[in-house]
């Protein structure tokens, strides 16, 4: 059994319940409650109301506790988050903001509405097969929708990586992963100078970007809500987990729902068709797009790698994790052309 994150708390139902009732008044009764499980950052429950509402407590890490600095605020984020798309894009299916607050006792929280349906992830896990792909295929269009959404700045709100250009951002969240790669004493498969180095011979294909588009981030199956429809078709029914949000290349957001895999390599994809189908431009995954992909994937393979040691990741509780990721790392190193 996987342990629990550092960063996650210990609480029972009884918390639970007395966040309920600080949200929404002692006039409000707790049925039911359970922990949600899949995420390795914040702790989250769900809490069955008594006129049959169901709604998500998440309790962000306690006070002081070490985190990646892109993590800092992700509490303040995520509410940030859904009420933008709720505002800009009402379209696509996102947890409503009921409750964010924080105090002595229990630090920040945040309560939203549950969505229906399971994680892509769960889905996968079980014995019923269902046809994934309209549900990939919406996730795609949703995508497309939100990139719509223009932010001020490229990179992160608050005081966390960002810039006034995209290359600016970029390498601003390069270096801060790096940063904390050498405070946690994390084992690179490469020198920093390395990374540097690439990052500046293809800084062409990273200022074409000029409209710092909203993006979610963290699309992977375990972030993605699928149902099945009145047909039985498995549909996107939510999209969760919106802390890590930040404004950049819509590019950057074909990556982790692809986690593993090319987007370039499967254009007629269901997630690509479905983004064709809702985007305001063409999609392009030409020599440029090939190049930002590729440093994207590096980004995000750093960042798992990175993040293994704040999250209690051990090579016996995860075996082959870094190892795999090194490999990834060396490849789309080598596809980008480093020396």
């Amino acid at each position: 059994m996987i342990e629990a994150s550092p960063t996650q708390r210990d609480i029972t139902s009884a918390d639970v319940r007395r966040l309920v009732h600080t949200s929404f008044g002692p006039q409000v009764r707790v049925r039911d409650t359970g922990a949600l499980t899949g995420g390795g950052f914040a702790t989250v429950w769900w809490a069955l109301l008594d006129d049959g509402r169901r709604v998500v407590v998440k309790v962000a890490p306690p006070a002081g506790t070490p985190l990646l600095r892109y993590e800092r605020g992700l509490c303040a984020a995520e509410a940030d988050y859904f009420r933008l798309v709720a505002e800009h894009a009402p379209q696509v299916p996102v947890p409503t903001v009921l409750r964010h607050d924080a105090d002595p006792a229990y630090g920040e929280w945040l309560v939203t509405t549950m969505l229906p349906g399971r994680s892509l992830a769960d889905l996968a896990g079980t014995d019923v097969a269902l046809d994934d792909a309209p549900a990939r295929h919406d996730l795609g269009a949703a995508l497309a929708v939100l990139h719509r959404i223009t932010g001020e700045r490229f990179g992160y709100d608050g005081d966390r990586a960002a810039g006034s250009t995209w290359r600016a951002a970029f390498t601003a969240m390069l270096d801060a992963l790096l940063a904390d790669a050498a405070d946690w004493d994390v084992r690179l498969p490469f020198p920093p100078d390395r990374l540097h180095a690439l990052v500046d011979r293809h800084a062409d294909v990273l200022d074409e970007v000029r409209r710092p588009a909203l993006l979610h981030f963290d699309c992977w199956d375990g972030n993605v809500l699928a149902a099945p429809d009145s047909d039985g078709r498995l549909r996107l029914s939510g999209l969760v987990d919106g802390e890590r949000f930040l404004y950049g290349d819509p590019l950057l957001d074909l990556v982790s729902p692809l986690l593993f895999r090319r987007a370039e390599d499967e254009p007629e994809h269901p997630l690509l068709r479905g983004y064709r189908s809702a985007a305001a431009e063409p999609l392009l995954l030409d020599a440029s797009a090939r190049r930002r992909l590729g440093l994207y994937r590096l980004h995000l393979y750093l960042l798992m790698t990175v993040e293994m040691p704040s999250r209690g990741m051990t090579a016996r509780s995860h075996p082959g994790r870094h190892a795999r990721l090194a490999e990834l790392l060396d490849q789309e190193l080598a596809a980008l052309g480093a020396d």
